[in-house]
């Protein structure tokens, strides 16, 4: 446990909720000990979309906006883990500066992919609302820019989560980008064969709605 912190410990046995998908929060965490669930209802299915260890923050969002919480957490081990609001929020940042960066970093990615995400919202284009969404997912790959295939661990359903549209309405588009040889699809995963020819689907097609 980090020294000064201990008041702000909790711990919550293995199977117990830590947080429910659409409540209000106030509080982020810190896990010390053990491992989160993050959970997410996709069409009527809960859905596992990460697995969080010790060092990692969750809950975050809870300090940058009054809004209910995005995803439900569970604690996949008897868990311990630094909870902190809006009170004590100062007291980590003046406390424990490496924190205060790392938490830092992780409000900016989550402020960036809140914005990409909104790019791909403002969409009006279908096809290309389900092409941005594998653009994304690539740019968060930091891989070779010039890579041209590109294979994403993902299902129709995480891809209208992403776009903002129905699954059938997305499972009718990637037939089609599949029938145009654009994408090759398969149980859990979906292969993009040239990234390039997505991007110049996107960017066109955002350049006519502009």
């Amino acid at each position: 446990m980090m020294g000064g912190f201990d008041r702000f410990a909790k711990k919550i046995p293995k199977g117990r909720m830590i947080f429910c998908e659409y409540e209000p929060g106030n509080s982020f965490y810190l896990i010390q000990e053990g491992r989160v669930q993050i959970t997410k209802v996709m069409g009527n299915i809960e859905k596992a979309i990460d697995i969080l260890h010790p060092g990692e923050l969750f809950g975050e969002m809870a300090i940058l906006e009054e809004a209910p919480r995005s995803a439900s957490a569970i604690a996949l081990d008897d868990v311990t883990l630094l909870e902190f609001n809006r009170a004590n929020f100062e007291i980590l940042m003046k406390g424990n500066p490496q924190i205060a960066l790392t938490l830092l970093r992780t409000f900016v990615k989550r402020i960036y992919d809140q914005r990409r995400r909104f790019m791909i919202l403002k969409l009006n284009d279908v096809q290309a609302r389900v092409a941005d969404v594998f653009l994304m997912l690539f740019e968060g790959m930091n891989t070779d820019p010039d890579q041209t295939s590109c294979e994403f661990s993902v299902t129709s359903n995480d891809v209208a989560h992403w776009a903002g549209l129905g699954p059938d309405q997305v499972r009718t588009v990637i037939n089609q980008l599949a029938n145009q040889r654009r994408i090759e699809v398969y149980p859990n995963k979906i292969v993009v064969t040239n990234i390039h020819d997505l991007q110049r689907l996107v960017s066109s097609r955002r350049r006519e709605e502009e």
